[in-house]
């Protein structure tokens, strides 16, 4: 559980988003609804009359709403914990003026990483209830996949903020979204079964960390879950953010350390 003075910085967010939250309406919400709309009514309608078969014999929609689920709660957490502690540690440095209170760096960590958790569990939330009026909810065990979306980002947020905090300049940033998030958004098995993708491009995908979110999610959405295969996706999502908020708040530490 977060210390009292984690929850400082919590609500030191909270205050903040106070002003600032209808801009984040579009992407946070809207976004994701469109997009699901598009692909899974559009192209949807084009594969699900082509007679292409998906796991679990469902409709393309019903295959990638739990997908975007967890690809959503990815770059939502990969842009809570980049440009924004950037600039929390490098342009405006906030971090400089509140560890000059008993704020430590671990403290600093855990706050970002529970306000992270409140973020993603209200966006993973709203969308679920979209998936429920669209009628793309299969078991009960769909309320899990909330949880199960907001590791998924939280395993994403942990490490970005390490990077975030590591490196001189936003430019880095670039090179984060369009060739590492961008390239996991579009081969982790979110718009298709990667048994479609050759072997080699097959491993590479269940090694990657989106993969095990949306495996996950999905399976909790259509009540496919399995064990010890749902095992397997969250133990790898929970080393990725021990790790991750570990290699955060070394690089907090030092870069704050008077």
């Amino acid at each position: 559980m977060p210390s009292h003075r984690a929850l400082a910085v919590v609500r030191r967010n909270a205050l903040v988003y106070r002003r600032t939250w209808r801009g984040s309406l579009f992407t946070s919400f809207l976004q994701p609804t469109l997009f699901l709309l598009a692909m899974g009514l559009g192209v949807g309608g084009l594969v699900d009359g082509g007679g292409a078969a998906l796991p679990g014999d469902v409709g393309f929609l019903a295959f990638v709403a739990p997908g975007l689920l967890a690809g959503m709660c990815m770059q939502t957490a990969a842009f809570e914990s980049s440009w924004s502690i950037h600039a929390k540690m490098t342009w405006q440095r906030n971090y400089q003026a509140i560890t000059a209170t008993p704020v430590r760096a671990a403290d600093l960590v855990a706050g970002e990483l529970a306000w992270v958790t409140l973020r993603l569990s209200t966006v993973a939330g709203t969308y679920l209830l979209v998936m429920t009026g669209f009628g793309m909810v299969r078991s009960p065990t769909a309320v899990l996949a909330v949880p199960a979306a907001v590791l998924t980002g939280l395993a994403f947020a942990a490490p970005v903020m390490a990077y975030a905090g590591m490196i001189k300049s936003g430019n880095g940033f670039n090179v984060l979204f369009r060739f590492i998030l961008t390239p996991l958004f579009l081969f982790s098995g979110i718009f298709f079964p990667i048994s479609q993708m050759p072997p080699p491009f097959q491993a590479l995908a269940v090694a990657t960390p989106l993969f095990h979110g949306v495996a996950l999610t999905r399976d909790l959405t259509l009540g496919t879950i399995e064990s010890p295969r749902w095992i397997v996706h969250v133990l790898y999502l929970v080393l990725l953010l021990v790790a991750g908020a570990a290699a955060a708040m070394r690089t907090f530490d030092r870069k704050l350390r008077p």
